[in-house]
């Protein structure tokens, strides 16, 4: 089963977890997500394998987040979700995904248990 990273190559967390990935011996598949966005169906596989609330995976730190008024209680999961493709740069990362679980990998360890 292959492991895929959600990846972006100008982050040192991203980078560093794709360094631990590459230390187990495995050469994972890479998706810039910056340049490939997952789509709505895609980034909720990834968020029921991360088994954390959408709020979790964003990025509320981004001038996005406040522009977009995602901060909001009311909005829904669809319109995170929705938002979070139309603005990639809100998507938490690095994330890795092996088959039916995924990580966050923030430090660059919490992805170490899902790659055996």
């Amino acid at each position: 089963m292959s492991i895929t990273i959600y990846h972006n190559p100008r982050c040192s967390k991203s980078r560093q977890t794709l360094a631990l990935i590459r230390e187990h011996g495995i050469e994972p598949g890479i998706v810039e997500y910056l340049k490939q966005p997952p789509t709505p169906d895609e980034l909720k596989r990834i968020i029921q394998r991360l088994d954390v609330p959408v709020r979790e995976v964003i990025r509320s730190g981004e001038a996005e987040y406040r522009e977009l008024g995602l901060g909001d209680e009311s909005l829904d999961d669809a319109a995170l979700i929705e938002a979070i493709c139309a603005h990639p740069k809100l998507l938490q990362r690095p994330i890795v995904v092996h088959g039916d679980k995924a990580r966050i990998g923030r430090p660059p360890e919490a992805v170490e248990d899902i790659l055996s």
